[in-house]
């Protein structure tokens, strides 16, 4: 059989075909191919049980046919086997191993077998989408380094993708802080830190409107001449917003995130009119205590809670962007899905928008576009809490990198002292800013998890440096290699032993955990993956010697370490974590 990129999809498809051309199976039977045990196999097909047992047949004598009906198809690759009362297991011959291995030898040539999965769909991903004039605290590290890493995932496999950055700049806030720019601005704390003087701003016009009718008047007039077009309030919407996003580019580029698109909230004020319009026409909105609101009656959270899309004073919200958003992304980037990145608390908001896109877009005929959302959990402090400073405050994001990065240098004076400088300084950016993003990124997106700066940066279990210190090793391994590193693959022979055959199995689990990471949006299936990889080279190399005299051993021990090292570092530069050839 061609085995193909993913060996478990090439497989099913040739069990399914082989089931078509027996009488005794008909179009309902499903393969339901699955990982076995190792000590059984590499697959187990277990569709055979459930179709036998609804056509009142014997399940192992099915079993028993249609391993007959593969016969040569796949008998040079698997070693195949009945169990049980009727599981089929496979096991990948060394031969077919050693094949995949050397068709697979670059990133190219994985990034060319991914691009099957999602080859041609037009996604686009919202993710980050700070607020303008606040800092940005830890909180907002997730957003953005599992929409990164989405982006990068499906890029990989074979999507057009848009990075969307949906700022919040556009609200009710500006009419507080124009009112405090005006009227409390400190002119050489905004030269100094120009992002911590708007922040300091807003919270003093926030407070003074809450202490003064007289300063929420005035506030509010303050918003209604920005929304008429008031020049001056104009040139400090702009002002506020470009000192924003400079700061934001900052903590991005330090990250390695780019965007394709940063269309805020302002875009779409003059779009929403067209929602509104359309969703009355449709009869999907309803006038509701002077709101124009959305119910879903047929959901059962939603029975009493309506979706405000514009508010009673005659408002947009955030409601009436995001529809607008959806629209525009459709209309004008042919979007065919939509993957929002955001905390947990807005479940109910999205799930809201996704039911009012799909009435609105099925009434206006209109193909409705593929919507999830992305939401994960909170990150806590030791304390088991939201994690914040001493003094209870967020911790900024810019704050948490420099330290990561400082106690990463830490590590690396103790460690390699002899390095030159500039050298150590990339090192510990590269280990600090990874640790983070990592530690982020191995958790189970939609749960809560304790940071602890000990577990982040430790050599040690599933965290960043352990797999950077894995990649420098295997490089360190080659470097001592010297010629003998460039072994013929040409030359390579079966594999044999077990550390071999395991490490061999691990690398061609690659494509199919690229697809489960990418069918259920949780980049920690990657994460385990790269540090059970990890695992088993270690393994590997510590049973089995590599520069051994016969060269056919010698050549696919060298290839196992060359796939070892293309994999772990596609794998990290996919997740948005830069390698090391050296610690």
């Amino acid at each position: 059989m061609e085995i193909g990129f993913n060996v478990a999809e090439a497989l099913e498809a040739v069990v399914a075909e082989a089931a078509s051309g027996l009488e005794v199976f008909d179009e309902t039977f499903v393969p339901d191919l699955r990982p076995a045990d190792p000590r059984f196999g590499d697959f187990q097909a277990n569709g055979v049980l459930p179709f036998a047992k609804k056509q009142g047949r014997n399940p192992r004598e099915l079993a028993g046919a249609l391993v007959a009906a593969l016969g040569d198809a796949i008998g040079t690759d698997f070693a195949v086997g009945v169990a049980g009362p009727g599981f089929i297991n496979f096991t990948l011959k060394p031969a077919a191993l050693l094949r995949w291995l050397r068709i697979y030898g670059s990133g190219k040539d994985l990034e060319a077998g991914a691009a099957g999965l999602h080859r041609g769909r037009k996604l686009v991903i919202d993710y980050s989408s700070p607020n303008t004039a606040k800092q940005m605290h830890v909180a907002h590290i997730r957003s953005m380094v599992i929409g990164e890493a989405i982006s990068r995932l499906f890029e990989f496999s074979g999507a057009a993708v848009i990075r969307d950055n949906h700022i919040g700049d556009w609200g009710t806030q500006y009419g507080k802080l124009i009112y405090a720019y005006k009227h409390h601005l400190d002119p050489e704390a905004l030269e100094k830190d120009p992002l911590e003087e708007l922040e300091r701003l807003y919270k003093k016009g926030d407070a003074l409107c809450r202490e003064d009718p007289e300063v929420l008047e005035r506030a509010r007039a303050e918003l209604v001449a920005l929304q008429r077009g008031d020049a001056e309030n104009q040139r400090l919407w702009e002002e506020i917003n470009g000192i924003s996003e400079k700061a934001f580019e900052e903590i991005y580029a330090r990250l390695d995130i780019r965007f394709d698109a940063q269309l805020g909230e302002s875009f779409y004020r003059d779009k929403v009119g067209e929602v509104y319009a359309e969703l009355v026409d449709h009869r999907i909105a309803e006038e509701s205590e002077g709101a124009l609101v959305v119910f879903h009656p047929e959901h059962p959270r939603f029975k009493k809670q309506p979706f405000i899309i514009r508010k009673s004073d005659g408002a947009s919200n955030y409601a009436s962007t995001d529809l607008a958003t959806v629209l525009y992304r459709v209309r004008e980037w042919q979007a065919e899905k939509i993957i929002y990145v955001t905390d947990g608390r807005q479940q109910d908001h999205f799930q809201q928008l996704f039911l009012t896109v799909e009435k609105w877009f099925a009434a206006a005929g209109r193909a409705v576009p593929e919507l999830d959302h992305v939401w994960f959990g909170t990150i806590l402090g030791e304390d088991g809490k939201a994690i914040k400073t001493r003094t209870g405050n967020p911790i900024k994001l810019k704050d948490l990198l420099g330290e990561a990065e400082q106690r990463a240098r830490a590590i690396v004076d103790e460690k390699n002292p002899s390095l030159p400088e500039e050298e150590k300084a990339a090192i510990a950016r590269a280990i600090g800013i990874g640790a983070i993003r990592y530690a982020d990124l191995a958790q189970n997106r939609t749960s809560d998890y304790v940071f602890s700066w000990d577990k982040v940066l430790s050599l040690e279990g599933n965290t960043a440096p352990y797999l950077l210190y894995a990649v420098a090793r295997i490089h360190s391994i080659f470097a001592r290699m010297g010629e003998n590193a460039g072994a013929e693959e040409s030359a390579a022979t079966p594999f044999e032993t077990d550390q071999e055959q395991k490490l061999a199995r691990k690398l061609l689990a690659f494509p199919e955990v690229l697809k489960m990471t990418l069918s259920d949006l949780r980049p920690h299936f990657l994460c385990t993956y790269l540090y059970e990889l990890a695992g088993d080279f270690s393994g590997f190399y510590n049973a089995d010697k590599v520069l051994v005299d016969d060269p056919g051993i010698r050549a696919r021990r060298i290839l196992l370490c060359r796939r070892t090292l293309l994999i772990l570092e596609e794998g990290l530069r996919l997740l948005g974590i830069r390698t090391l050839k050296r610690m």
